[in-house]
């Protein structure tokens, strides 16, 4: 009989908020590991201030921003903004570089974030596109 190393460390899941049926449980399906993260980002980085009822504390200002002229300052703003949002309000995960550029052509920011899972110790790099929604 073989002895198998068994991993104790947990993978990260959260519910995926597209909520899309799972075929085999019929429940919501679960989003796991680097996707969860990256989708839990997202949406810390997209919440206000006061938006949650019950935890007006968490959220980003990230939005606000987004509405004042685009220039090198308002990046740099960003920046610091997702910086203390990630910091403050994801523990799972260990930021390294947020790097954040103004796209003028198509009215928005580029935001590349490179950050380490601490269970996994492997590097992540993720771009988004921010720009303003009414």
């Amino acid at each position: 009989m073989s002895i198998r190393e068994i991993n104790r460390e947990p993978d990260y899941t959260d519910i995926d908020l597209d909520f899309l049926m799972n075929k085999t449980t019929n429940d919501v399906s679960i989003k796991s590991g680097e996707a969860a993260i990256k989708r839990s980002i997202y949406n810390l980085l997209s919440t206000n201030f006061f938006e949650r009822p019950f935890q007006s504390y968490i959220g980003s200002g990230v939005r606000a921003l987004l509405f004042e002229p685009m220039s090198p300052f308002t990046s740099t703003q960003l920046q610091d903004a997702i910086e203390l949002c990630i910091a403050n309000f994801e523990p799972r995960v260990k930021l390294t570089k947020v790097k954040v550029s103004v796209d003028e052509d198509n009215y928005g920011f580029n935001v590349r974030l490179e950050y380490i899972i601490l269970n996994k110790d492997l590097p992540v790099v993720t771009t988004m596109f921010l720009e303003r929604i009414r």
